[in-house]
C-alpha cells in the first residue's frame, strides 16, 4: 500500500473508534503515519483498540475520550483534554452513530430521540468543536458519516434514515460556511459488515440483501476506512461539500436499494 500524500504526521480525531468502521479507520490512519485521538462511549473497547494500535506503532495514540457524543458537556471536555496535548486537530472522522431496526408505527419517541441525538446532534457537537479549532488554525478536513439510507428510502429505519439525511444536508451547509479554510465532506456507505449490522440481521437476511447488491456482498470496514484516508489526504484537495456513496452499486438502480419486507 502506497501512503496517501499529506497524511503523515497529521493529528486525527476518530469518533466511534471502538469497533466497526471507526476501528478500521483508526488502523488505516495509523498506517498512514498519523497521530490519533479516539472517542467512543465504549471505554473497554476503546482501550482495546488503543492497545492494538500502540502495538503497531508506539506513541500513535495521543489520547482517549470515553464520551457520549450527544452530551454537550462531555464533547466539550474531550476537546479541552485534546487542547492540553495538541494545538489543533487537522482531520476529524465524525463516525459515531447508532442504529435500531423498527417499523415506522412501532418507533416510540424515546427510540426516535436517541437515534437523532447520537447520529445528528452528536455529529453536530463534535464537528463544531473540531471546526472551531481548525478555523482558528486556518486549515482542516471534516469527514461526516452519512449513509446510503440518507439518500434513498429503506423500510424499518425511519429514524436512522432521517438522521443520516440531516447529516448529509449539514455537511453541505458546513462546507459552504467553512471553506476555504476547512474542507468538509460526507461518506455514505451502503451495507457494511460491522458488529452493529450483525446485531440486527440474521444470516438469511444478510444473504437476501447481498443478492440485491450488484457486487453481491457487504463492504468490509477497511474499505470505508480507505475512502476516509483518500478524502482526508492531499490526493483529494478539490473534493468539498459532497457526500461520496460507497455501496457496491446498491443505489444505482433504484429498486435495487429497496429492501424486501423480509429484511
Amino acid at each position: 500500500m502506497s501512503p496517501m500524500r499529506g497524511l503523515n504526521g497529521k493529528r486525527v480525531v476518530v469518533t466511534g473508534a471502538a469497533s466497526g468502521i471507526g476501528e478500521a479507520t483508526a488502523h488505516r490512519f495509523v498506517e498512514e503515519g498519523c497521530q490519533l485521538w479516539l472517542l467512543d462511549l465504549d471505554g473497554p473497547g476503546l482501550a482495546r483498540v488503543a492497545r492494538d494500535l500502540e502495538a503497531l506503532r508506539p506513541g500513535c495514540v495521543a489520547g482517549l475520550s470515553e464520551v457520549d457524543v450527544s452530551d454537550p458537556a462531555a464533547v466539550t471536555g474531550a476537546f479541552v483534554d485534546l487542547d492540553a496535548v495538541w494545538s489543533t486537530c487537522e482531520v476529524l472522522i465524525n463516525n459515531a452513530g447508532i442504529s435500531t431496526r423498527a417499523r415506522f408505527l412501532e418507533i416510540d419517541l424515546a427510540e426516535w430521540q436517541r437515534v437523532l441525538d447520537v447520529n445528528l446532534t452528536g455529529s453536530f457537537l463534535v464537528a463544531r468543536a473540531a471546526a472551531e479549532r481548525m478555523h482558528a488554525a486556518g486549515a482542516g478536513v471534516i469527514l461526516n458519516m452519512g449513509s446510503m439510507n440518507g439518500l434513498v428510502g429503506c423500510p424499518n429505519y425511519t429514524h436512522y434514515n432521517a438522521s443520516k439525511a440531516a447529516v448529509i444536508q449539514m455537511t453541505r451547509t458546513m462546507a459552504l460556511e467553512l471553506a476555504p479554510r476547512v474542507r468538509v465532506l460526507g461518506v455514505c456507505p451502503g451495507a457494511v459488515l460491522t458488529p452493529m449490522q450483525e446485531a440486527e440481521y440474521t444470516p438469511e437476511m444478510f444473504a437476501a440483501l447481498n443478492a440485491k447488491i450488484p457486487l453481491r456482498r457487504h463492504a468490509a470496514p477497511a474499505e470505508i476506512a480507505a475512502l476516509f484516508a483518500f478524502l482526508a489526504s492531499d490526493e483529494a484537495p478539490y473534493i468539498c461539500g459532497t457526500s461520496i456513496v460507497i455501496d457496491g452499486g446498491e443505489s444505482s438502480g433504484g429498486l435495487a436499494s429497496a429492501a424486501d419486507e423480509s429484511l
